[in-house]
């Protein structure tokens, strides 16, 4: 099988390698070109692979056989005429070529410590580690295809010889891209304690992820499966997005006929409502219309009971739309499905509006609420500037974590102070944030107050928790408000905006990162993973562990340059 890698793309990754090698001595300026090699070994497993080698102005395509196992053999020098083509100036004889060829295999040992794939990724389930039926899985060929790489004359579905689409399974993301040279740093890429001290830095271990994206062999046949879809939580922008992005994977990319909407949360599974059935056609429209079409619940998480649903019901996909609580509620009905052995994938698509989930560089949703903040906040700076000695105080979503205060701050230049979930603030005394707002206002006349709903906690009453698990919170902007009112002589204006911001349709961001994570979710499902779920990492799409994504919430950094960014923003000291 062939793949055709566009010169522009090849010539950015060799110039990129050119650049990085000549600044090492013992590495020549064409072992970039091994490492682009090498780069595209990994990416196609073994399959033959044609690469174009490029000058600014000219190129010339070379093949290569990429292998599992050894060396990539390099084109032929004498007839590439690409920049690594050539050491020097000057021609080389074949005995001083042939010396260097050997020379570049001991380079190679040194230079290139990493490898993909063993220790150093994190494992994800397949089906067929934990299916116990009478015969072990096999793979087919996938059906998937867009109308690129479908021809009209070969019908709906076309085979794999004619298909571009697909994925290596040997791809892999890097986890964590920044290697801190500190132990000092606040970062997961150090070995070390945090007390200690080491000259030489830090040691950078690094983690592959799995790419996600379609594979050429999968474990499901179109016609045998019936999907069902299930969101849980709170309402986020964009899960009707996700829900029809899932919808048509299904159906136009797979041809899959038979999906089910699971109503109101897990609930749904064994409440006797009935699932709402989905096609394409139902589908067109939701992503205009905010919250959830199949509606969403908090609890219910009955897992033998839900089990017992998807069996009965002849489920064979479940995908799970929600956050870390609802995530927790997937990977154990992976479990128990893994438990009892049947042919059950069950694969999560990361909602929370908080962006509090570990190892993903953002959910979705999240942009969206920052950009509907914008608004509150813009509004109570004008209310706060027209009145006498006016403060404006909003109070935005983060139960633990103040990430959208925190970007709705940054995005605002009217904002003289953020309180978050993770930093303590004392509320009086001569450095406390009230006597800060009375600075403020005698220096410019207003204030603005953001603080997030999580934060100053200890001020206020607290009282059991919710269907999902999570601690009821005091509400900090009404007793802050109260406050304020008490010490100062201020006309103070509250606005809590929660549900406009959670309820309203995603931006064209968010709109897309939900249609590629519906893809992949779906792609997910039918390569035979289970227990997973879908993020982007480092720019790429990504398929995770569930069980190490919810290890614990994804907090802002006290420490961290987005807050110390935050801080020079609004110019607020540390209260204590």
């Amino acid at each position: 099988m062939t793949h055709s890698v566009s010169t522009e793309h090849v010539c950015f990754l060799i110039l990129d390698c050119f650049f990085v090698t000549r600044a090492r001595a013992n590495v020549r300026a064409y072992a970039g070109f091994r490492d682009v090699e090498r780069l595209y070994r990994y990416r196609t497993s073994s399959m033959s692979v044609r690469i174009a080698t490029a000058t600014p102005c000219r190129a010339t395509t070379t093949t290569t056989r990429a292998t599992t196992r050894g060396s990539v053999r390099r084109p032929n020098r004498q007839r590439s005429e690409g920049v690594f083509a050539r050491v020097s100036s000057g021609e080389t004889s074949r005995t001083a070529e042939t010396n260097e060829d050997e020379e570049d295999e001991e380079v190679d040992d040194a230079f290139y410590t990493w490898r993909v794939g063993g220790a150093n990724d994190l494992k994800i389930t397949h089906l067929r580690d934990v299916y116990k039926g009478n015969a072990p899985l096999e793979p087919s060929p996938s059906p998937f295809c867009t109308k690129s790489a479908c021809p009209l004359n070969v019908g709906p579905r076309t085979s794999l010889t004619f298909n571009s689409n697909f994925v290596s399974n040997s791809d892999r993301i890097l986890l964590n891209s920044v290697a801190f040279g500190s132990a000092t740093d606040p970062s997961q890429t150090c070995s070390l304690a945090a007390d200690a001290y080491n000259p030489q830095g830090c040691d950078y271990i690094p983690e592959w992820v799995v790419r996600a994206g379609p594979r050429a062999e999968v474990y499901f046949k179109s016609e045998e499966v019936h999907a069902a879809i299930v969101t849980c939580g709170g309402l986020c922008p964009g899960i009707n997005d996700v829900i029809r992005s899932i919808v048509n994977t299904l159906e136009v990319g797979y041809g899959v006929k038979k999906i089910s909407g699971v109503r109101y949360g897990f609930k749904g599974f064994f409440s006797g409502d009935p699932f709402m059935q989905l096609n394409r056609k139902n589908v067109r429209n939701i992503h205009n219309t905010g919250g959830s079409v199949l509606g969403s619940g908090r609890g219910g998480g009955d897992v033998q009971k839900i089990v017992e649903s998807i069996i009965d019901n002849g489920i064979n996909m479940v995908f799970v739309i929600g956050g870390n609580g609802t995530h927790a509620g997937a990977n154990a009905i992976s479990d128990e499905c893994a438990k009892r052995g049947v042919k059950v994938s069950v694969v999560g698509v990361p909602k929370t509006i908080d962006n509090d989930i570990l190892l993903l560089d953002k959910t979705f949703g999240f942009d969206t609420a920052v950009e509907e903040a914008q608004k509150a906040i813009q509004a109570a700076a004008i209310e706060a500037q027209s009145a006498h000695r006016g403060v404006g105080v909003v109070k935005l979503m983060g139960r633990q974590s103040g990430f959208i205060a925190m970007f709705a701050t940054l995005a605002n230049g009217f904002v003289d102070c953020c309180l978050i979930p993770e930093i303590d603030w004392a509320a009086h005394g001569p450095n406390g944030v009230i006597e800060y707002v009375r600075n403020t206002l005698d220096a410019q006349g207003h204030a603005v107050v953001v603080l997030a709903e999580g934060a100053g906690q200890e001020y206020v009453t607290t009282s059991g928790t919710d269907a999902g698990g999570n601690p009821k919170l005091g509400d900090i902007g009404q007793w802050f408000c109260k406050q304020l009112k008490a010490e100062l002589k201020c006309d103070v204006k509250y606005i809590d905006p929660t549900y406009m911001v959670r309820g309203c349709v995603a931006n064209a961001h968010d709109s897309i990162m939900c249609t590629v994570l519906g893809q992949n979710a779906v792609h997910g499902a039918f390569a035979g993973f289970t227990g997973i779920s879908i993020g982007s990492v480092s720019a790429h799409t990504a398929f995770l562990p569930i069980p190490r994504m919810i290890e614990r919430e994804r907090l802002v950094d006290p420490d961290g340059r987005m807050w110390h960014r935050t801080l020079a923003s609004t110019g607020q000291p540390d209260f204590f």
